[in-house]
């Protein structure tokens, strides 16, 4: 467990050091007198459409890696190993057919769209090079997680991806970049530039080998394979869509598509902040999850789940709380465009999400590297038959608070049928009373926060806010001991501490 702990922590921070550029990237997006909020959600709907596009033409390959690397790893040299020649290959063809069916279905994209969001129609081509280039990183970045070099990938994706993206917004602000039309091309080719220099580097740790010639392990798994991957494959492309779909049904159904897409992505932004452990915690555990399901042990198994619940609890819990308290001030101080001030309630309920997706713990990954891996597909095909009609709906009903609250509803769902499913199938569950604990911490700590200082405003009230929150929330963490891993962390921490305070004192 400490691996995955030292692993999950490293990661973590370089995913919330990847955050603070992803805030610079959304205050430039939104401040005034920049970007649009048509130009901000035209930038929102690529990623999200570009996610759907990997679900489709990865064929399940992350899966496949995941499941799998152990016995090719335990049975073959390294030059022997096909693995990644063919996940390539499969994920490349599958890239070619997303490509014929984006050519035949144009006519319905250009109707759906030209309406609401005129610039998606202009821009659609270029779309497919940022999902080809994600499509190629997801499937490296699943094979650099069997080789433990989470915090390379988490660096690459949460880092460098967002650093490209701050050089394009900054040189588009100082006049470098000309116009929209030149930001959005470039853009589009962030995640094939993140997808060669993984490969790279891969290549010269001499961890992989390309080569398409059939190797015994691939003739004796065959048939698992390909059951594997078609199961995982729909149950993810369903889940990606289902992922993605508020964005994109906001773009297409409410007047004035793209711009109200802007806000709903500042929104979802800001709610990625809850979810940045849980990256970490998924890259750093599913390898030590899989060689676990190989060998058997249930035990670790179940460490892994309550652990990573109770450790994503505290971090959603807490940041979430931070990010509601301030947001307001937060909108006025950095002086966003007044429109996103419409994206408050949004965030509420996704926030909301993203704390019951998290507090449910790893289970997608238990599920997907164990022998009920069939199971995955059933709850995606839940999970969509749900999440679409809702999102459709609401949004016409509700405008653009209509999908938040969709998409709150449809995951809870989703996430207590794969609770239901563990402990009956396995006799795994993430909770125990300290669970409950810490909302309740993260619920008083908020309220002597807010009530302190709710009749001051503006960055001094932000901080003091913020301040007393962080203060209470972590000697109530350590006090309580809410997590086995709290306290070996906070060790550490004291130790770095007292290090140069000792060197001082001699």
């Amino acid at each position: 467990m400490s691996t995955i702990r030292r692993q999950s922590i490293l990661s973590s921070g370089i995913i919330y050091l990847g955050f603070a550029l992803g805030f610079l990237n959304t205050y430039l997006f939104t401040r005034q007198g920049g970007f649009t909020p048509s130009e901000y959600g035209l930038y929102g709907t690529f990623i999200g459409v570009a996610n759907i596009i990997n679900a489709f033409a990865n064929f399940g390959m992350q899966a496949y890696i995941s499941k799998f690397y152990p016995y090719y790893q335990d049975n073959l040299k390294v030059k022997d190993n096909d693995m990644m020649g063919w996940a390539f290959v499969t994920s490349i063809f599958g890239f070619i057919m997303v490509l014929a069916a984006a050519y035949i279905f144009k006519g319905l994209v250009v109707r759906k769209f030209s309406a609401n969001s005129p610039d998606f129609v202009k821009y659609y081509a270029w779309v497919f090079p940022l999902g080809f280039g994600l499509t190629m990183y997801s499937i490296l970045e699943a094979y650099a997680w069997q080789m433990r070099k989470s915090v390379l990938t988490s660096f690459l994706k949460e880092m460098l991806f967002k650093l490209f993206t701050s050089i394009l917004a900054i040189f588009f602000f100082l006049h470098i970049i000309h116009d929209f039309d030149l930001f959005i091309k470039l853009f589009s080719l962030t995640y094939l530039l993140l997808a060669i220099i993984l490969l790279v580097v891969l290549i010269r740790s001499g961890e992989i080998h390309l080569t398409l010639r059939v190797s015994r392990v691939s003739k004796k798994y065959f048939k698992k394979i390909l059951l594997l991957c078609s199961f995982i494959w729909s149950g993810g492309l369903i889940q990606n869509i289902a992922y993605v779909f508020d964005n994109i049904v906001i773009a297409a159904v409410i007047p004035n598509g793209l711009a109200m897409a802007g806000i709903f992505s500042l929104a979802v932004n800001i709610a990625s902040l809850i979810q940045a452990p849980q990256r970490g915690i998924i890259a750093a555990s599913i390898g030590h999850l899989s060689r676990a399901w190989k060998d058997k042990d249930f035990g670790k198994i179940q460490r892994i789940y309550q652990r990573s619940s109770i450790n994503q609890l505290i971090f959603s819990c807490g940041i979430f709380a931070l990010i509601w308290m301030n947001f307001m001030d937060g909108v006025k101080n950095f002086h966003l465009q007044p429109s996103y001030k419409q994206a408050m309630p949004i965030f509420f309920y996704l926030g909301i999400w993203r704390i019951v997706d998290m507090g449910t713990g790893v289970n997608s990954q238990i599920i997907g590297t164990s022998t009920r891996w069939r199971f995955e597909f059933l709850t995606g095909m839940i999970l969509l038959a749900i999440t679409l009609p809702l999102n459709y709906i609401m949004a016409k009903k509700l405008g653009v608070i209509g999908p938040a609250i969709a998409t709150l509803i449809s995951y809870s769902i989703y996430n207590a049928i794969r609770y239901i499913f563990l402990l009956k199938k396995f006799r795994l569950q993430p909770f125990s009373y300290k669970s409950g604990l810490t909302v309740l911490l993260a619920i008083s700590g908020y309220f002597v926060s807010y009530l302190l200082f709710s009749q001051i405003h503006g960055f001094a009230a932000m901080f003091l806010r913020s301040l007393c929150f962080i203060l209470v929330y972590i000697a109530g963490m350590l006090l309580l001991k809410l997590s086995p891993d709290v306290i070996p962390v906070w060790n550490t921490f004291k130790k770095k501490l007292a290090i140069p305070y000792l060197r001082s004192r001699k």
